[in-house]
C-alpha cells in the first residue's frame, strides 16, 4: 500500500510538471533543461513557451498540492518545488514554491528579495501581477512592469504587538513595496502612495483595489502606520480589504 501510494503521488507530480509546460519565459532560456543546456524539443518551433516547475529527487509534492502546482506551471509562472519544513511552533513551510519569474502578458516579470511562499499564494500573485499590476501600469502609467520589489514572505514572528503567528510564519503572506517599470521608473508605496502625481496614486490605488479581488486579506497604507511603505497581500480565503 505505501509503494502505491508512492506511485499515486509520482503521477500526479509528473500530471503537474506536464501542465506547466516545456519552455522557459527568460529570454534564451531552456525550459526544462537545466540552466544553461538546451534540449532537443525546445529547438522545434511550438506554442509559445511556458515554464516548468522543477522538483528536487528526494521529495515530492503532497498529493493536495499538486493541484495547485499544475495550475501555477500552467498561468505561465517560474518557480522551483520546495520541501516541507518545520522551524518551531507555528512556523512551517508547507506547500511551497520559490517564485523566480511571473508571467506578463508581453514579457515576464522579475520579483525581488521573495522567499518561500504557499503555492495558492504564488497563484495568486501571479494571476495579480499579470492582470492587475501589469495592465495597469500599462494603461495608466503607459509602460509595462518589469519587476515587483517585496519586502519577503516567510519569516517565523508574530502579528505585531500579539501572541498570534503572523500568517508569515506559515509563508501565506508577501509584502509588496515598489514596483519597477520597463522605462526606468520606480514606484514606492511608502513615497508614492501620498507624494506621487496623480497618475501614480491612481496606479497604486487600482493594483490595492485589484489585490482585494484575489487575496483574502489586504492591508496597504491606510490601514495604519506599520502598513505605509508595503501592501501585505495574505491568503485566499475570507475576504479583509483595507
Amino acid at each position: 500500500m505505501r509503494h502505491l501510494a508512492h506511485l499515486g503521488r509520482a503521477g500526479l507530480l509528473a500530471g503537474a510538471l506536464a501542465l506547466a509546460g516545456c519552455g522557459s519565459l527568460i529570454p534564451g532560456g531552456s525550459g526544462g533543461a537545466a540552466p544553461g543546456t538546451a534540449s532537443a524539443t525546445a529547438r522545434t518551433p511550438a506554442r509559445p513557451a511556458m515554464p516548468i516547475a522543477s522538483a528536487p529527487q528526494s521529495f515530492l509534492p503532497r498529493p493536495e498540492d499538486s493541484g495547485c502546482i499544475a495550475d501555477l506551471g500552467a498561468s505561465g509562472a517560474r518557480f522551483d518545488l520546495l520541501p516541507d519544513t518545520y522551524a518551531a511552533p507555528g512556523c512551517n513551510k508547507l506547500g511551497t514554491v520559490q517564485l523566480m519569474a511571473l508571467a506578463g502578458d508581453r514579457a515576464p516579470l522579475s520579483i525581488a528579495n521573495l522567499g518561500p511562499v504557499q503555492c495558492s499564494v504564488a497563484k495568486a500573485f501571479n494571476d495579480w501581477a499579470r492582470f492587475g499590476v501589469d495592465r495597469a501600469a500599462r494603461q495608466i502609467l503607459k509602460s509595462p512592469v518589469a519587476r515587483i520589489e517585496t519586502m519577503g514572505s516567510y519569516a517565523c514572528r508574530n502579528v505585531a504587538g500579539t501572541d498570534r503567528r503572523s500568517a508569515h510564519a506559515r509563508a501565506e503572506a508577501i509584502d509588496v513595496a515598489a514596483f519597477v517599470l520597463a522605462d526606468g521608473r520606480r514606484i514606492v508605496l511608502k513615497r508614492d502612495w501620498q507624494g506621487g502625481d496623480a497618475a501614480t496614486r491612481e496606479f497604486l490605488r487600482v493594483v490595492h483595489k485589484s489585490a482585494c479581488k484575489r487575496f483574502g486579506t489586504v492591508l496597504g497604507p491606510e490601514y495604519n502606520a506599520a502598513h505605509e511603505d508595503h501592501l501585505h497581500l495574505e491568503g485566499t480565503g475570507a475576504k479583509f480589504c483595507r
